[in-house]
């Protein structure tokens, strides 16, 4: 095979095993979903819709969920003072696994004007994995307590996941990678590594890059092998 040959050959397999990156990248995404919540108020229905977040930090044998608002849901005819409102909800556990997870969070921190929509604080819990494969986390009801009363809103537009995660149950094996979900990580419990699309792009690119420019180097050895031949001819 001619110099030229090769070294079109090479820089063709570099490209391939660049693309072969981007298409074994690992299956973990978050996605902000609107929820559409009916709440039943102790003076009657209420809507509102929020865009809800939840992201996964893997602790231990499980991982901690963080479920936030981006807008406030509901409102109280009557203003909210600090520490006056708790809120607790659901997270509805799919794909691989099934069940659910309860989340909570700390009350109010400062007051909350009189029908001014409730902005809820992020709320935590914890989820085991009961099978391994790629299992799915969605909104599901949120819980409002105060002054002695409840609000329950349920969403009504069945919100798709804001969280994916390929997981492991203990004892067993990885689930198949696939195309959806967010944070992933070890059984160092630090943070799970952000996936939103940004971050998977600049990951997979960096990656891409390191398989681009191991095929340079290959390219320029057999630039160097091709000159020193030709010298000793």
């Amino acid at each position: 095979m001619s110099y030229q040959k090769r070294t079109a050959a090479l820089a063709s397999v570099a490209a391939l095993a660049g693309s072969a990156v981007f298409m074994a990248a690992p299956a973990a995404r978050a996605d902000v979903v609107d929820v559409n919540y009916k709440c039943q108020t102790p003076i009657g229905v209420k809507t509102a819709v929020s865009p809800i977040d939840i992201k996964g930090v893997k602790s231990g044998s499980g991982y901690k969920l963080t479920m936030s608002w981006q807008k406030g849901v509901s409102s109280s005819p009557v203003e909210l003072g600090k520490g006056a409102m708790s809120p607790s909800a659901t997270i509805k556990v799919g794909g691989a696994d099934s069940g659910t997870v309860s989340v909570s969070g700390p009350a109010n921190a400062a007051a909350i004007p009189a029908n001014t929509p409730i902005k809820i604080n992020d709320l935590t819990g914890t989820y085991t994995p009961k099978a391994s494969g790629k299992v799915t986390f969605t909104a599901a009801i949120l819980t409002i307590k105060a002054l002695g009363t409840t609000t329950t809103c349920t969403p009504t537009n069945s919100p798709g996941p804001s969280l994916t995660l390929d997981v492991t149950a203990a004892g067993g094996s990885s689930g198949s990678s696939g195309s959806t979900g967010s944070d992933t990580g070890t059984d160092s419990g630090g943070t799970l590594p952000k996936t939103g699309p940004d971050d998977s792009v600049i990951a997979l690119g960096t990656l891409g890059g390191t398989v681009l420019l191991a095929g340079a180097a290959g390219t320029l050895w057999l630039t160097r092998r091709n000159q020193t031949a030709r010298a000793r001819r």
